[in-house]
């Protein structure tokens, strides 16, 4: 509430309107000097107001002006003018102690007592000498000042200081004190940074937080430092536009080419100093020792959890094998009834064969002459081996307790019968191999009489073919449907696609067919080479004497690989080399191995000209 003053005697004092409070009239905010003040006093608990805390930074600017003592720079008179860029201007100044650390006041001050000191005036009163124009060495304390007192150009002498040290400690020199060395250089070049607040390199105690921020600070060190000052050339001086823009690229290029060499600078003695640093060593170890712990836990960890896992697999397996084993002694206990019951069985069989074998016998298998005989005979042991236990078994009791014309009656309707059966079987694998044989032709879309008309002799050709031919023969069905044509008896053309559709045709043969073709081959093999095939009831002492092999014997690979082996060990300069070979190949004559030499030649031949034929009927195309 605010107190108004007493009136004055004779007078009276009256209220015309209410006061309100001074914050709801308007709100005052401070601007400019005078908000860094409030802030200063806020800071400070302080109601000081701006001007007093000017008034105190201007004495205490006097106080340092009056303790401020210049140095006497010895070598200043003997300056010379023109050589100015070279000179020390804080020394000329007085000012080489305090150098980048000198004040603008300071600079000023000390500037005032150089002129009334080195003044040409000043000293031509004195009665000493003065240079004519610009080369006395007056010139020299103005172009200081000059430069000292723009911030932009002190700026760009103080980054090319003479007396700042630019050097770099070695590994070496650091090994044992690294804090000693190292410490001072940082504290040195922090004087370039952009950035205030620049971290220190702390000491051995110093925690892993402020060991990588201090690197992280250096390794991307944000430098102000700048050569400009040492440019070669002015452009100022420059006589036209042209000319001052090439002095400015020029200068441009230098000043890139200096900076990069401070930053490498700066990488260097940062790269050393962590090369160095026993905290980083330290930091690592540990690092590298919580890492081991924890591989270590995590290793104890996986192996109790596999011992876990392998006491319950081992229990499980224990668990199995025992399941196992019980499983196999029920089936091993299966299988020996019912290989006893199929032993009885098979002794039931082999039993009633004997004894159908002696009923037709002791009626001299109802047969009168030889031929009868064996005849019966064969159809006989066809009996055998077509009929089960059951019809061998009724047909054994007809025969016992009926007479000779019952029983031959019963055995010829039995025969009947199997071979009925037998020629049943045979039609349907025929009908089987015809319809296959169809639908080979009708998938390969062929017709005309390069599709059909497929004797025996051309399809075990053309067997012959792609085995001679293998996958990866150049124009392979070209060359094999070329190799049919030459060797074919038939007459008949066969180009490549009715070649490639018959082929496929008997892969898509089911195994019955298959075989079929392989036993007809076998036949016109025999044919051809007139080899007799064997009784089967040929005594092992007959079939023994045979040999081991005969002339037209199929060659298996073995004998074959053994046959290329000694046709290369023994060449054909070799006394007796037939003999040598025959004996390399066990179970094969001269004969032998001289007929197949030849059949491997004429196959050979007959590969060479098919692939020829083809390649010249391709050239002739083209």
């Amino acid at each position: 509430m605010l107190l108004l003053p007493s009136a004055a005697e004779g007078q009276g004092t009256a209220i015309t309107h209410a006061l309100t409070s001074a914050s709801a009239l308007c709100q005052v905010e401070p601007v400019g000097r005078w908000f860094e003040a409030f802030v200063k006093r806020r800071n400070r608990n302080a109601s000081t107001s701006f001007q007093e805390l000017e008034d105190k930074k201007e004495l205490s600017e006097e106080s340092e002006d009056e303790e401020l003592q210049l140095e006497e720079f010895p070598m200043l008179k003997t300056l010379d003018p023109k050589d100015w860029k070279n000179q020390d201007h804080y020394a000329v100044l007085g000012l080489g102690h305090v150098r980048y650390k000198a004040t603008q006041r300071q600079i000023k001050a000390a500037h005032k007592a150089m002129v009334l000191k080195h003044h040409p005036d000043k000293r031509k009163a004195a009665g000493e000498p003065i240079k004519e124009g610009d080369n006395d060495y007056f010139t020299c304390i103005t172009k200081a000042y000059e430069m000292l007192s723009d911030p932009v150009k002190r700026r760009a002498f103080n980054s090319v200081d003479p007396t700042f040290d630019n050097s770099v400690p070695s590994k070496s020199e650091a090994k044992d004190n690294f804090f000693q060395v190292f410490s001072p250089v940082f504290e040195r070049n922090s004087r370039w940074s952009n950035k205030k607040n620049v971290p220190k390199l702390g000491d051995m105690n110093s925690s892993f937080e402020d060991v990588d921020a201090f690197y992280s600070f250096w390794y991307n060190f944000d430098s102000w430092r700048e050569f400009s000052y040492l440019d070669e050339e002015e452009k100022e001086k420059a006589e036209c536009r042209d000319e001052r823009r090439w002095i400015e690229k020029q200068n441009r290029a230098t000043r890139a080419q200096r900076k990069k060499e401070e930053m490498n600078r700066i990488r260097t003695l940062v790269d050393n100093a962590y090369s160095c640093d026993p905290r980083i060593k330290k930091f690592k170890e540990e690092e590298k020792a919580k890492k081991e712990a924890e591989k270590k836990a995590k290793a104890d960890a996986r192996r109790k959890e596999q011992e876990a896992k392998e006491k319950q697999r081992q229990a499980e397996l224990e668990a199995a094998r025992l399941a196992k084993e019980k499983e196999e002694e029920e089936v091993r206990q299966q299988a020996l009834l019912a290989k006893k019951e199929k032993d009885i069985q098979k002794k039931a069989i082999k039993k009633e064969r004997q004894k159908l074998r002696n009923s037709c016998k002791s009626w001299n298998h109802f047969s009168d002459s030889e031929a009868d005989r064996v005849k019966m005979m064969e159809e006989v042991e066809k009996l055998c081996d077509r009929l089960e236990l059951a019809s061998l078994q009724c047909l054994n009791e007809t025969l016992t307790t009926s007479t000779r014309e019952a029983g031959k009656a019963a055995l010829e309707k039995q025969i009947e019968e199997v071979n009925e059966q037998m020629r049943k079987e045979k039609e349907e694998a025929d009908a089987r191999m015809r319809q296959a044989s169809k639908n080979a032709e009708k998938s390969t879309g062929g017709s005309g009489s390069g599709s059909k008309n497929w004797s025996e002799d051309d399809l075990q050709l053309l067997i012959k073919a792609v085995n001679l031919f293998p996958a990866g023969t150049n124009s392979r069905w070209e060359v094999i449907a070329n190799y049919m044509n030459i060797h074919s008896s038939s007459g008949i053309k066969r180009t490549a696609k009715d070649v490639i559709g018959k082929a496929k045709s008997l892969q898509k043969l089911d195994p019955h067919q298959k075989d079929d073709i392989n036993k007809k081959a076998f036949d016109k093999f025999k044919k051809e080479h007139g080899v007799a095939p064997q009784a089967d009831s040929a005594a092992p002492s007959e079939r023994f004497e045979a040999g081991p092999c005969t002339d037209f014997t199929p060659w298996t690979t073995e004998e074959q690989k053994l046959l290329e082996q000694a046709l290369k060990t023994y060449p054909v300069n070799t006394p007796e080399r037939w003999e040598k070979i025959a004996e390399a190949v066990p179970g094969r004559t001269k004969k032998d191995c001289m007929r197949r030499y030849k059949e491997l030649v004429e196959m050979v031949k007959a590969k060479k000209a098919a692939q020829e034929q083809v390649l010249n009927a391709s050239r002739a195309k083209k």
